[in-house]
Protein backbone atom coordinates (compact mmCIF):
# COMPACT_ATOMS: atom_id res chain seq x y z
CA UNK A 1 0.00 0.00 0.00
CA UNK A 2 2.68 2.51 0.72
CA UNK A 3 4.55 1.79 -2.30
CA UNK A 4 1.29 2.81 -4.12
CA UNK A 5 1.15 5.84 -2.29
CA UNK A 6 4.36 6.63 -2.86
CA UNK A 7 4.44 6.40 -6.90
CA UNK A 8 1.18 8.60 -6.92
CA UNK A 9 2.68 11.25 -5.06
CA UNK A 10 5.83 10.85 -7.77
CA UNK A 11 3.56 11.07 -10.65
CA UNK A 12 1.82 14.36 -9.14
CA UNK A 13 4.62 16.50 -11.02
CA UNK A 14 2.91 15.93 -14.42
CA UNK A 15 -0.37 17.89 -12.79
CA UNK A 16 2.22 20.92 -11.91
CA UNK A 17 3.87 20.32 -15.60
CA UNK A 18 -0.02 20.55 -16.99
CA UNK A 19 -0.88 23.56 -15.19
CA UNK A 20 2.42 24.93 -15.94
CA UNK A 21 2.94 24.19 -19.93
CA UNK A 22 -1.20 25.78 -20.02
CA UNK A 23 -0.37 28.89 -17.99
CA UNK A 24 2.33 29.18 -20.72
CA UNK A 25 0.53 28.85 -23.93
CA UNK A 26 -2.45 31.35 -22.34
CA UNK A 27 0.64 34.24 -21.51
CA UNK A 28 2.21 33.51 -25.20
CA UNK A 29 -1.00 33.79 -26.68
CA UNK A 30 -1.91 37.11 -25.26
CA UNK A 31 2.07 38.37 -26.24
CA UNK A 32 1.23 37.17 -29.38
CA UNK A 33 -2.19 38.79 -29.91
CA UNK A 34 -0.56 42.01 -28.89
CA UNK A 35 3.04 41.80 -30.21
CA UNK A 36 2.04 39.71 -34.18
CA UNK A 37 5.42 40.59 -35.44
CA UNK A 38 7.39 38.96 -32.37
CA UNK A 39 5.77 36.02 -32.44
CA UNK A 40 8.15 32.96 -34.18
CA UNK A 41 10.52 34.26 -30.89
CA UNK A 42 8.02 34.28 -28.71
CA UNK A 43 6.92 30.44 -29.97
CA UNK A 44 10.33 29.50 -29.77
CA UNK A 45 10.53 30.82 -26.29
CA UNK A 46 7.45 28.93 -25.43
CA UNK A 47 8.37 25.69 -26.65
CA UNK A 48 11.62 25.64 -25.24
CA UNK A 49 9.62 26.45 -22.20
CA UNK A 50 7.34 23.32 -22.83
CA UNK A 51 9.97 21.12 -23.30
CA UNK A 52 11.57 21.82 -20.29
CA UNK A 53 8.29 21.80 -18.37
CA UNK A 54 7.28 18.47 -19.89
CA UNK A 55 10.63 17.05 -18.94
CA UNK A 56 9.79 17.58 -14.93
CA UNK A 57 6.52 15.39 -15.80
CA UNK A 58 8.90 12.47 -17.09
CA UNK A 59 11.29 12.53 -14.16
CA UNK A 60 7.97 12.16 -12.10
CA UNK A 61 6.92 9.30 -14.41
CA UNK A 62 9.84 7.42 -14.36
CA UNK A 63 10.39 7.90 -10.67
CA UNK A 64 6.64 6.43 -10.05
CA UNK A 65 7.75 3.31 -12.07
CA UNK A 66 11.12 3.16 -10.28
CA UNK A 67 9.30 2.97 -6.60
CA UNK A 68 6.98 0.14 -8.06
CA UNK A 69 9.94 -1.41 -9.55
CA UNK A 70 12.96 -1.49 -7.11
CA UNK A 71 11.03 -1.12 -3.66
CA UNK A 72 9.55 -4.42 -1.96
Amino acid sequence: MGIAIGAAIAVLAGIGAGVGIGIATGKAVEAIARQPEAAGQIRTTLLLGCALAEATAVYGLVASILIILLVK
